[in-house]
């Protein structure tokens, strides 16, 4: 069904966006201020524009259509644009009492947090920041859902989608930051029988292996890289953190991949030996993933600008010669 644009009512996307956001027509009819009889009809006004039921009653609140699912990330990234540029929050991080949530793993954590909170300390004593486990190398559906504010880590997959999608011109509703560069490196104790000895290809492969993997499958990065090879590694455990499989390995004969940069705050790096992999690993680029419908407010922008310079600190470029 076409629609008029010209004669829309943009309050009734105002409506709809809240009903969606809350799937209860009181709650949304409280937080628009309205009567919830004012939400029915300015749902039923909009039925009747598109063509399509948008909500069914389920429960104590409304399911939405197929339809409505489709629309509302459109509707809620022009309303908030529209916000943004007619009447744009001001943004005091002196006096701001925002909480910010990231979701990375505990190596990320390890190098960008402390930065990060000595310039929340030092600019935006009233603003909080909450770290969520990242349990996945596709953060997509987490910023979908608006679960976390950012998404910080080693993204290949999506990153490549990003960049493809940019070189064709395609809008995609994420955007992205790098903040650091690192390599990942093969660790073990110091008294290992391969401490001692190059590491090869075929040593590896035989040696037993721990595995580092958010979503708790046992197959990861180096198992790809090593199946285009030909060659399989034999991995007899699997932990969610870097920091527990650096603890691990310190103490026993499995070997771990671990990112090179993060060793250095573990506190336990006198207890391992570390050894490029024998083969090819493209470096980790740790990126900053956020959705577009974020970035538009003021706060979001100081967290990231706060975030690259917590990177800066932790990684501090080298001097240029004069």
């Amino acid at each position: 069904m076409s629609v008029n644009f010209r004669t829309l009512d943009l309050n009734l996307l105002r409506v709809f966006d809240e009903v969606m956001a809350e799937r209860n027509l009181t709650r949304a009819a409280r937080n628009l201020s309205i009567t919830q009889p004012a939400v029915s009809n300015a749902l039923r006004r909009l039925r009747d524009l598109l063509g399509d039921e948008l909500v069914r009653r389920a429960g104590s609140g409304v399911e939405p259509t197929p339809r409505a699912l489709a629309l509302w990330p459109t509707v809620r990234e022009a309303l908030r644009q529209l916000q943004h540029t007619l009447a744009p929050s001001a943004f005091d991080p002196g006096l701001a009492r925002t909480t910010f949530v990231l979701a990375m793993a505990d190596a990320t954590a390890a190098e960008l947090m402390p930065g990060l909170v000595r310039i929340g300390e030092a600019e935006a004593p009233g603003i909080s920041v909450r770290t969520v486990p990242l349990t996945t190398r596709d953060p997509r559906p987490l910023l979908e859902e608006e679960a976390a504010d950012m998404a910080i880590g080693y993204f290949p997959a999506l990153m490549a989608s990003l960049t493809a999608a940019a070189q064709s011109g395609e809008a995609l509703p994420f955007e992205s930051q790098r903040l650091y560069v690192s390599q990942y490196v093969c660790a073990m104790r110091h008294d290992h029988p391969l401490a001692q000895v190059p590491l090869t290809l075929d040593e590896y492969c035989a040696a037993r292996h721990l595995l580092v993997s958010f979503s708790g499958r046992p197959f990861g990065f180096v198992d790809q890289t090593l199946g285009a090879l030909g060659r399989e590694r034999r991995i007899v455990a699997t932990v969610n953190q870097f920091f527990t499989a650096g603890r691990v390995v310190a103490s026993s004969d499995l070997l771990t991949v671990l990112p090179r940069h993060f060793i250095g705050v573990t506190g336990f790096r006198e207890q391992l030996v570390l050894r490029d992999l024998p083969f090819e690993q493209p470096l980790m680029h740790v990126d900053a993933v956020w959705h577009r419908r974020a970035q538009y407010g003021h706060a979001h922008e100081w967290l990231r600008e706060a975030l690259v310079r917590s990177a800066e600190m932790a990684f501090p470029r080298p001097a240029r010669p004069d």
